[in-house]
């Protein structure tokens, strides 16, 4: 486990923590009228973190039977060029497509067992898009690592993905209202820039994931 592919897994967390289901919704709970309810908070982010840790775990049950069978040059080289396809992927994406957000706004203010159904239908709407998890987990399949180690990196990776919610959440309960209009700036900010955003997510972690590739093929 090296330093490199620590920060590399680090940016890609981070990269994550901006989607729709581990931001946008958390920031949109906090906006709901009335008495902020952290205890619906932690519900939703709890289940959607979980969701992913348990999608993790199976990806990389998968991932790493596959590299088995090929030589670790050959799984490089696949990383390489699915890094490199996503840079050019984040090419496509219309900076100028609003984000419809209204089907999201419109359900997290159900109950609680409606809540857990927001996070979960959030996950597996994103997984046809969870491409920095996805490399992540190319990269720790390729890396020589124990079970546990992969565990825990998939734990803290998870974790990391969701710090930026909670981060607002405490700014939300230290500064209760006067934080509000950042919230619903960003909010509106998503809704006119999500695609854009989107491009600039997977342009990032193409590169980081590349950029691992060419590391350890080249230079390790």
């Amino acid at each position: 486990m090296t330093a490199g592919l620590l920060l590399a897994l680090a940016g890609l967390a981070l990269l994550d923590s901006t989607s729709i289901g581990t931001l946008f919704i958390p920031i949109w709970l906090m906006l709901a009228p009335g008495r902020l309810r952290v205890a619906r908070f932690g519900v939703y982010l709890g289940t959607i973190t979980v969701f992913y840790f348990v999608v993790g775990v199976g990806l990389v049950l998968g991932a790493s039977q596959l590299v088995e069978h090929l030589d670790g040059r050959v799984a490089l080289w696949g990383q390489l060029v699915i890094g490199v396809l996503l840079f050019a992927v984040s090419f496509r994406f219309d900076s100028k497509k609003k984000t419809d957000t209204s089907k999201w706004t419109n359900r997290v203010n159900g109950s609680t067992a409606a809540l857990v159904g927001v996070a979960l239908l959030a996950g597996v709407v994103e997984l046809a898009t969870m491409l920095p998890y996805l490399g992540a987990i190319g990269m720790m399949s390729a890396a020589d690592l124990s079970a546990a180690q992969i565990g825990l990196l998939l734990a803290g990776y998870c974790v990391v993905m969701v710090v930026p919610a909670m981060v607002l959440l405490g700014g939300r309960i230290a500064l209760r209202g006067r934080i509000e209009p950042v919230l619903q700036k960003i909010s509106t900010w998503f809704a006119e820039k999500g695609a854009s955003t989107t491009g600039w997510v997977l342009g990032i972690a193409g590169f980081l994931v590349a950029r691992d590739a060419v590391a350890r093929l080249f230079f390790l």
